[in-house]
């Protein structure tokens, strides 16, 4: 087996990454930013990097193939009150619908098979 060139890897720390916009439907979300490495992939589906800074609200939205998100830091709560906090592991089934907000802010780790849809 030979070792991996540097074409065939990226390694970025999401501590200092480059952060993209979110946008759904074209309209940008604010206080909303994705880091992501996988370019083949729409922005914000995949495996990515999900940040919101402090009472960023999310807009409502569906979730046609389920949501598997981890919160490395901060605070989200979904539009029942439901509060997650860092450490949380989390998947929402296909179908749910939702919002979230953040008092404080929070970093996510995010895994979806395709976009959201909006509402």
């Amino acid at each position: 087996m030979q070792p991996l060139d540097d074409t065939e890897r990226l390694v970025v720390n999401h501590k200092d990454g480059r952060y993209e916009p979110f946008a759904l439907d074209g309209k940008e979300e604010a206080g909303q930013t994705v880091l992501q490495l996988d370019d083949a992939m729409p922005l914000g589906t995949g495996f990515h990097i999900y940040r919101m800074a402090p009472g960023a609200v999310t807009t409502a939205h569906e979730h046609p193939t389920g949501e598997h998100f981890y919160v490395i830091d901060g605070d989200l709560q979904d539009h029942d009150g439901y509060e997650y906090k860092a450490g949380d592991l989390v998947y929402l089934k296909p179908g749910s619908v939702h919002n979230s907000t953040t008092r404080e802010g929070c970093t996510l780790v995010v895994f979806l098979e395709a976009a959201e849809n909006t509402l």
